[in-house]
């Protein structure tokens, strides 16, 4: 059984403060939750006040990003080693909006994969396709190679610790959610090429996410979908009693 993974992704939002004033609203509302993992991803400045305010609690604190480096000259860069010397011990990568905005690389994922694994930091890495590439029939084609160069020299031992979040690009803050039969369709596309790439134990045991303008009026239709493992939300998860509905679906 692969335990579903409910994550919030607070983007550039929310102050060491408020992210605090978060927490005392949030975690009362889901203590004693342990059918899904829960975590939260707060900025950077936010992250060790996160980290420590959830410290006893049944939920997670991660990272947005990450350099794949332990040091150098590389200034607004955090390292993995900086992250785990707070308790971080999840992270996202290659989200589409540092793909669309920061020229993120298919090289700089798989060199930020690999160094999370390397730190035993849980990588939670997003793929996703654009309005154009669906409209154009190339989902499965966008899909494959995002995942393919994301796994690049990564053996099935190693990617026992990752987990994936299927964001179609045209569904990110737009209010569009795609549908329940779209998703799990891609989640399918994902999970086979992750048997090609690392066989099918590692596959079936991979966690596959939905991310894409989840709200608690479609969160019970996406979980009931066979190959949806979770959801990484984003604008729902910044309010507590909507990102605790979320987690509370039945």
């Amino acid at each position: 059984m692969r335990k579903p993974f409910i994550a919030g992704n607070w983007k550039m939002y929310k102050t060491p403060k408020e992210s605090l004033a978060f927490l005392d609203a949030f975690l009362p509302l889901v203590e004693g939750h342990t059918r899904d993992e829960i975590a939260l991803f707060p900025t950077t400045t936010s992250l060790s006040a996160v980290i420590d305010g959830l410290h006893g609690s049944n939920v997670r604190g991660g990272a947005q990003n990450m350099h794949w480096l332990n040091e150098g000259p590389y200034t607004g860069q955090t390292s993995p080693t900086m992250l785990v010397s707070i308790g971080c011990r999840h992270v996202i990568l290659g989200h589409s909006e540092q793909r669309l905005y920061f020229n993120e690389t298919y090289e700089r994922v798989n060199l930020k994969l690999k160094a999370a694994i390397n730190h035993g930091i849980t990588p939670i890495v997003c793929v996703g396709e654009l309005l154009a590439e669906r409209e154009d029939q190339k989902t499965e084609e966008v899909l494959r190679t995002q995942l393919r160069a994301a796994l690049r020299n990564i053996s099935p031992s190693e990617a026992r610790r990752l987990i994936i979040a299927y964001e179609p690009i045209w569904a990110i803050g737009t209010g569009s959610t795609a549908s329940p039969e779209i998703a799990a369709q891609a989640h399918a596309i994902l999970r086979h090429e992750l048997t090609h790439c690392c066989g099918e134990a590692t596959a079936d045991n991979t966690r596959i996410l939905y991310g894409g303008s989840v709200k608690p009026e479609n969160i019970n239709e996406l979980m009931a979908q066979e190959q949806i493992d979770g959801v990484l939300v984003g604008g729902a998860s910044l309010v507590p009693t909507t990102f605790a509905n979320i987690v509370q679906y039945t």
